[in-house]
C-alpha cells in the first residue's frame, strides 16, 4: 500500500511540476508554460521545432515560465511540448500536450486606394525593407523583464475591429487583422500599456507613424497610425505615459489606433496576451 501511495505521489509531483494554460489555445493566441522545479539549470522547451527559453517566474520562487505564441496559420491539432533542463548534472526531459484549436475569426471587406493594395516596385521595396527591419527586432529576446505591474489598455474606447478578422481589400483576400483597433479621433492620447524601451519610432508604409515598445523577454507592444510620436528609439517609457497621438497615417480608411502584440517574434491577439500575463502575475 505504501509503495502504491509513493508511486501516486511521485506521479502527481511530476504533473504538478509542469503546468500549461490554456491547454486548448486558439490559433494566434498565447499559452503559458510554468515549470515548478528547484535546483535546475538551463530550462528550455521545444514547440513544433521552435526552441523557446524559460525565464525565472517574477512572482514565484523556484519556478520558471515560458510563453508559447501560436501562429495564426498554425495547423489545428495536438502538439507535444518537450521541456528539458539539467538537474544534478543530468539532463531531464518532460512533455505536455498543447491543443491548437480554430479561433473561428470572421471576415470583413475594406476598400482602400489601389496603390495601397497592389504596390508599385518602389513601395514594394520599401515594405520589404521595413518588414525585415521590424522582424529582426521582434525576434530579439531581451534577457531583462522591464515590467513592474499589470498591463493596461492603450486607451478606453470602443473596439471597432477585433483581432484576427480576415481582411478582404478591394474584393481580394490579402491578410488577417493583426491587431485590435480602438476608436479614436485624430489627436487622441495613446498610453504605453506597460514599462519598456522604445525600439521602433518611425513612419512606415502600412502602419504609418509607429511606436513599438520592448517589455523584455520577448514581449513587444505596437501602436500604429499615429499622428504624433512623443518618444524616439532608445527612450525608456513608463506605463500610462502618453507615447503619442492617434491618427490616420499609413494604410487606413479613417483615424483610429491599431494596437498589436508580438511574443517571441509571433503576432498574437494583444488583449488575450495581456489578460494571460495579468492573470498569472508575470510582472
Amino acid at each position: 500500500m505504501k509503495k502504491i501511495l509513493l508511486i501516486i505521489l511521485s506521479f502527481t509531483a511530476i504533473i504538478n511540476a509542469l503546468e500549461i494554460t490554456p491547454k486548448n489555445v486558439k490559433n494566434a493566441n498565447t499559452s503559458l508554460i510554468i515549470l515548478n522545479q528547484k535546483d535546475i539549470q538551463n530550462p528550455k522547451l521545444t514547440f513544433d521545432k521552435h526552441n523557446i527559453n524559460f525565464f525565472p517566474y517574477p512572482s514565484k520562487k523556484e519556478s520558471y515560465y515560458a510563453l508559447i505564441p501560436v501562429s495564426y496559420y498554425k495547423d489545428k491539432k495536438a502538439y507535444r511540448v518537450i521541456v528539458s533542463y539539467f538537474q544534478n548534472k543530468k539532463k531531464i526531459f518532460k512533455g505536455i500536450t498543447l491543443n491548437v484549436i480554430d479561433g473561428k475569426y470572421k471576415s470583413e471587406t475594406i476598400n482602400v486606394p489601389k496603390g495601397k493594395v497592389s504596390l508599385s516596385p518602389k513601395n514594394k521595396k520599401r515594405v520589404e525593407k521595413e518588414y525585415k527591419e521590424a522582424m529582426k527586432i521582434y525576434n530579439t529576446v531581451t534577457p531583462e523583464l522591464y515590467l513592474n505591474s499589470a498591463f493596461i489598455k492603450p486607451m478606453n474606447s470602443k473596439i471597432t475591429s477585433s483581432f484576427g478578422k480576415k481582411r478582404v481589400y478591394n474584393n481580394t483576400l490579402k491578410s488577417y487583422h493583426s491587431g485590435t483597433d480602438f476608436k479614436a479621433a485624430v489627436g487622441t492620447k495613446v498610453k504605453a500599456v506597460n514599462d519598456g524601451i522604445v525600439v521602433i519610432a518611425q513612419n512606415r508604409f502600412y502602419a504609418g507613424n509607429s511606436i513599438v515598445i520592448d517589455h523584455g523577454q520577448g514581449i513587444y507592444s505596437c501602436y500604429f497610425h499615429l499622428s504624433k510620436m512623443n518618444f524616439k528609439v532608445g527612450d525608456r517609457v513608463k506605463k500610462s505615459e502618453i507615447i503619442g497621438l492617434s491618427g490616420s497615417t499609413g494604410r487606413v480608411t479613417g483615424p483610429h489606433l491599431h494596437f498589436a502584440f508580438r511574443i517571441n517574434g509571433v503576432q498574437v491577439d494583444p488583449l488575450q496576451a495581456i489578460t494571460l500575463l495579468n492573470k498569472n502575475h508575470l510582472y
